[in-house]
């Protein structure tokens, strides 16, 4: 049967708008302030709302890679989604050898969740050395 839904075209925004100051709650005790200098692990919510975070947020396309990638090959799948895109980011890293799970080899990140109502999950990160075997 599957569940129909629609989104507001307000989210895109709603989201970008509020984005950055969810990072300095979030981030802001650690000092950090250069957004470009973190991995990004976000919801793969639709092509507007990546799009959107990234100006905000003033990030080149290739940071939020991972969530493209998912967006492209499965969709929106609700809360799975950010799962898929940090698994998404583990394996890329490991194939390109990086010494980091994250891409670029960063060891601090962020993970991004929207949800219903509108929520947004802010979780910080720490990239682990990846298992060369």
């Amino acid at each position: 049967m599957g569940m129909a839904y629609y989104l507001s075209k307000k989210l895109p925004n709603v989201i970008a708008n509020n984005i950055e100051q969810c990072l300095f709650e979030t981030l802001g005790p650690s000092g950090v302030d250069d957004w470009n200098k973190l991995f990004y692990v976000v919801h793969p919510g639709g092509p507007a709302v990546l799009k959107r975070i990234a100006e905000k947020l003033g990030l080149g396309r290739d940071k939020l890679k991972a969530s493209w990638d998912v967006l492209s090959e499965y969709g929106n799948m609700w809360s799975p989604s950010v799962l898929f895109a940090l698994d998404e980011m583990r394996k890329r890293s490991k194939e390109e050898g990086k010494t980091t799970a994250a891409t670029e080899g960063l060891k601090w990140g962020v993970l991004l969740a929207f949800g219903p109502g509108l929520t947004v999950e802010t979780v910080v990160l720490r990239s682990i050395a990846v298992d060369s075997a």
